[in-house]
């Protein structure tokens, strides 16, 4: 009776992490991405000089860890793990956020409301091309300062 208790459990949890990885595989926004500081805009600016976005899937859901080297050359680290379903998670290391709350839309598509304090911040879509080799952020909203922001952040495939 142990064994097949611990066997059905073995099952019942192998499938849930396949689902997960499987759900989470065909987001094509997975992967790592690296900023295209000549093809972006940053209102207000400067933008950062460097940035990279890492979208890997975990048991948790999807997990975004971000390494940006802004204007003033200050490395900034930070991220999120979220089921990518429009709830809040906790983030860290964004001045604008301490909750994000992703939402998939399809495989090539996520929006993102950003949050500080429980007030919405900044509203971020994430497009990857029809090709998969570029991944187009778009964020509008306030930042915590008051600033309107408007920027179309272009990354790169890795």
């Amino acid at each position: 009776m142990r064994k097949n208790l611990f066997v059905s459990t073995l099952v019942v949890t192998f499938a849930m992490l396949s689902s997960a990885s499987m759900a989470a595989a065909a987001d094509n926004w997975m992967g790592a991405w690296k900023l295209n500081v000549a093809k972006s805009k940053y209102a207000p600016g400067p933008g950062p000089k460097s940035q990279t976005l890492t979208f890997e899937g975990t048991s948790a859901g999807i997990k975004l860890s971000t390494e940006a080297v802004g204007a003033d050359g200050a490395t900034n680290k930070g991220g999120y793990t979220a089921k990518f379903d429009g709830t809040d998670a906790p983030w860290v290391g964004n001045p604008d956020a301490d909750t994000a709350a992703p939402k998939r839309v399809d495989a090539n598509t996520y929006e993102n409301v950003w949050k500080k304090g429980g007030k919405a911040t900044i509203t971020a879509k994430g497009v990857v091309s029809a090709d998969g080799k570029t991944l187009t952020l778009t964020q509008t909203g306030k930042n915590v300062k008051g600033d309107t922001v408007k920027i179309v952040a272009v990354y790169d495939k890795q």
